[in-house]
């Protein structure tokens, strides 16, 4: 496996706010001879944790599922508080160029690059997602916005709404003081035809970031007929990431959303051939 961490606002040469991050860990598959130069579907990693931290439980856990099943990972170390948006925004859009920009040394297929988003992180997927091409990411990377649309986005347990069953410790730093976004940052109601199909899951007691969130997206996704799988398992703590014992979440039933989640990415074609 090779690896390496991209300092993204050195790569974009854009100046780098005070305090910020952006760091994009890529682990690619060797290119074996048995394997020599197979191009592979790409997986952008979001952590959760409230947009205070980024989770160790949601990094490097589920890069090494996701290079399991054959992907080249990109881990993305975002800002957090008290930088609000459009840092993360911005970041994880010059994430997803730099993976498209540079797909041929990466050995990525550039027409299947999704993203996995677990709680804040499902926050900023969505961000990512609906938001790609607002203002503040043109004014900042110009015509490589059109680079930044995924192609497909896995949801775990996501904060979603900013207003009704809001968490508001995300939505929060997300303002950073200006309520006026608040609004405009709550993802169900920026979901259009163009936003990418997505797998969504939660479960139904999450004590920290209420399912209606998911809901609330999955009912924006059949409003504007956009494609989606949803998934709410009975029980579950918050932060289940690959709720396995490695993880310390062991959790039989929710621990399926991998599998259906692959299964949902090899039916949008995200394969290894």
């Amino acid at each position: 496996m090779k690896t390496q961490t991209i300092d993204l606002y050195e790569y974009f040469k854009l100046d780098k706010p005070q305090g910020a991050k952006a760091l994009l860990t890529t682990l690619l598959i060797d290119d074996y001879d048995f394997c020599k130069g197979r191009i592979r579907p790409a997986m952008l990693v979001l952590g959760g944790g409230g947009y205070q931290y980024v989770s160790d439980r949601e990094k490097e856990p589920i890069a090494i599922y996701y290079l399991s099943l054959g992907y080249n990972v990109f881990v993305l170390d975002y800002s957090i508080a008290p930088l609000g948006f459009p840092n993360q925004l911005i970041e994880a859009c010059m994430a997803t160029a730099y993976i498209r920009e540079n797909a041929n040394e990466l050995l990525v297929d550039e027409n299947h690059v999704a993203a996995v988003g677990f709680s804040a992180g499902g926050h900023l997927l969505g961000l990512l997602a609906t938001m790609y091409a607002c203002e503040e990411v043109k004014a900042a990377l110009g015509e490589k916005y059109k680079l930044c649309r995924i192609d497909a986005a896995v949801f775990s347990y996501p904060v979603i709404s900013s207003t009704v069953k809001a968490h508001q410790g995300s939505i929060l730093v997300q303002c950073a003081g200006n309520e006026s976004i608040r609004d405009r940052i709550s993802i169900d109601k920026n979901v259009t035809e163009d936003t990418p199909p997505a797998f969504i899951w939660a479960t139904s007691d999450d004590a920290c970031v209420p399912v209606e969130n998911s809901l609330y997206l999955a009912a924006a996704y059949k409003q504007c007929g956009v494609p989606f799988e949803l998934h709410i398992f009975e029980s579950g703590v918050h932060g289940l990431s690959l709720a396995t014992k490695e993880v310390n979440t062991e959790n039989k039933c929710a621990h399926a959303w991998l599998e259906l989640s692959r299964k949902w990415l090899k039916n949008r074609g995200f394969k290894i051939d």
